[in-house]
């Protein structure tokens, strides 16, 4: 069972560092329903000038941008992967990113936690941050 608050995670002068310098992000869990989370987060990434690749199983499109169904699919580089995923489901996403070879960071927003998934990926490479939502942190590091 996991524990309530990460073991791994970035301070705030990473998480501030990542998002500076982050361009293509792909959201997984991207929901088409403009009232949950992911979809406001989604939106607020795209609005603010990234590039973002939503993952989402049903959807075809997302305010303009193609519908991924899964980390595989996409064609162009990933910088930093956000999930809006149960923490059971960090870890086969973690594998993916160790698998594309390109990804930068891996961001579990807020409640998520998978702190082997977080192990795994920190020991190819990958940034964690696990339990912040992006938008927010964006907001407050950023200012923007």
């Amino acid at each position: 069972m996991e524990c309530e608050f990460p073991r791994i995670n970035s301070n705030e002068e990473e998480v501030k560092r990542f998002l500076e310098t982050s361009k293509n992000i792909a959201v997984v869990g991207a929901s088409p329903n403009p009232q949950k989370d992911s979809h406001r987060v989604t939106k607020y990434l795209i609005e603010h000038g990234y590039n973002v690749f939503p993952i989402y199983p049903k959807g075809e499109d997302f305010l303009g941008h193609k519908y991924y169904r899964s980390l595989k699919e996409i064609p162009e580089p990933v910088d930093m992967v956000v999930v809006f995923r149960k923490p059971e489901a960090v870890g086969p996403i973690a594998d993916a990113c160790i698998e594309r070879g390109d990804v930068k960071v891996l961001w579990t927003q807020k409640g998520i936690v998978n702190n082997a998934a977080a192990e795994k990926a920190k020991e190819h490479g990958i940034d964690v941050v696990q339990n912040l939502c992006a938008m927010v942190e964006h907001r407050e590091l950023l200012g923007k």
